[in-house]
C-alpha cells in the first residue's frame, strides 16, 4: 500500500494537460493575475479565519458550508453565502478545507457538487490534510474536467491564522501556483513553500507531523525531567521559549503543558497514524529513522496508559500534548495544574 501512496505522492508531471495549458495562457494574459472571485468550502475552526484574511486582502469571496450557521457570521466581513457547492463553479479559484478525503470528494462530485455541472473553476486549491493517494485520484478527476489542482496543506491552528503565523506547503503545476499565490499568501502569514509537482505537499505534511511527534515527546520528557529536579513547568518552559530552541509551537503549547489543558487541537490517534505513514515511507525509501521509531513506541505507551482511565476513548480524543502525563507516570511524578496565565505568543490586539 505504501508503494501506491509513494507513487501518488512522488508522481512527476507528464507534461501540460489541456487545462494546464489554459491556465498558463490565462496567467500570461494576466487574467489569472487579476483573480477576484474566490470560492471557499469549509468554515470550521480553520476555514473561517482563513476566509477573513482573504477578504481583507481584497478578494471577492463566496462561501459554502454544510452547516450554514457557520457561514453566516462571515457575511458581515464581506462574504457571500451560496446555497449549494455547485453555485461556486463559476469562481476564478476554489479553496477547500474539510475533514477527510471522502468529504472533499463529496463537495466536488456529489449531485450538487462544485464539479457536477458544466462549469469548472480553472483553479482548485485544497488545504485539507488528506492522503497522497486520495489526492492523486482527485487531481486526475479534476484535470479530466478541465481544472488544475493544488495540494496546499497548512501548519498551525486557528490562533496561528489570526496571529499571522500560519504557513502553507504547496504542490501542483507551477503556473497554477503562480496564479493562486497571492490568495494563499493572504492567509499564510508565516510563509508559503512551493515544493514541486503532484502530491509532494502531502508528503511534506506527513514529514511535518513526524517531526511534531518527535518534538512533543522530547519536550514532554525534558519538562518532566526539569520538574522532577525541582524546576516548575512554567519557569522551565519560559526558559526554553526564550532560548534559541524556542519556537511558535513550543510557545503556543506552553499553556497546555503548564495547566494540563488537553483541549483538542490534534489527537494522539491522528499523530500515530502519520508517524506510521512516515515510517512506512522510510522503509520504502531505505531511510533509517531510529529516533522516529523510538518515538512511535513512546507514543504507543500513551495508548496503553489510557486504558487505565475511566473513559479511554474520551481521553484519547483529547489533545496529543497529554503525552506529558504518560511521561510523568513513567517517571513516578504526579502532575498538578500550575493554574498560571501563560502567553501563547499568538496574542492579537
Amino acid at each position: 500500500m505504501i508503494g501506491v501512496i509513494l507513487d501518488a505522492i512522488c508522481v512527476k508531471s507528464r507534461g501540460p494537460s489541456q487545462g494546464q495549458r489554459e491556465v498558463t495562457s490565462l496567467y500570461r494574459n494576466e487574467t489569472m493575475n487579476d483573480i477576484k472571485r474566490v470560492g471557499w468550502i469549509g468554515l470550521g475552526r480553520m476555514g473561517a479565519p482563513m476566509v477573513e484574511k482573504v477578504i481583507k486582502a481584497g478578494f471577492e469571496v463566496a462561501i459554502w458550508n454544510r452547516t450554514r450557521s457557520k457561514a453566516e457570521p462571515l457575511v458581515q466581513a464581506g462574504a457571500t453565502v451560496v446555497d449549494r457547492p455547485v453555485d461556486l463553479s463559476g469562481v476564478d479559484a476554489l479553496f477547500t478545507i474539510v475533514s477527510t478525503g471522502s468529504d472533499l470528494e463529496q463537495v466536488y462530485f456529489d449531485d450538487q457538487g462544485v464539479l457536477s455541472g458544466s462549469d469548472t473553476p480553472p483553479i482548485l486549491v485544497d488545504c485539507s490534510s488528506i492522503g497522497g493517494d486520495e489526492s492523486a485520484v482527485l487531481r486526475q478527476q479534476i484535470e479530466d474536467k478541465g481544472g488544475q489542482f493544488l495540494a496546499a496543506p497548512v501548519s498551525g491552528n486557528a490562533k496561528c491564522v489570526k496571529a499571522g503565523k500560519l504557513s502553507t506547503v504547496v504542490s501542483g503545476p507551477k503556473p497554477t501556483f503562480d496564479a493562486a499565490r497571492s490568495i494563499i499568501e493572504a492567509y499564510s502569514g508565516q510563509g508559503v513553500s512551493y515544493v514541486g509537482e503532484g502530491e509532494l505537499a502531502r508528503f511534506c505534511k506527513i514529514a511535518h507531523n513526524v517531526l511534531l511527534a518527535v518534538y512533543i515527546q522530547n519536550l514532554a520528557e525534558i519538562t518532566v525531567l526539569a520538574e522532577k529536579a525541582g524546576v516548575p513547568r512554567h519557569a522551565f518552559l519560559d526558559f526554553i521559549n526564550n532560548s534559541v530552541l524556542g519556537s511558535i509551537f513550543s510557545r503556543y503549547k506552553t499553556p497546555a503543558l503548564v495547566n494540563l489543558d488537553w483541549t483538542t487541537t490534534f489527537t494522539p490517534t491522528l499523530l500515530r497514524k502519520d508517524v506510521d505513514l512516515g515510517l512506512a515511507a522510510a522503509r520504502e525509501l531505505n531511510v533509517a529513522m531510529p529516533v522516529t521509531a523510538a518515538t512511535r513506541e513512546a507514543l504507543q505507551a500513551h495508548f496503553g496508559a489510557a486504558e487505565n482511565r475511566e473513559d479511554p476513548a474520551a481521553y484519547l480524543a483529547g489533545d496529543f500534548s497529554a503525552l506529558l502525563e504518560t511521561v510523568a507516570l513513567q517517571a513516578g511524578l504526579t502532575l498538578k495544574s500550575e493554574n498560571r496565565e501563560v502567553a501563547t505568543g499568538l496574542e492579537t490586539n
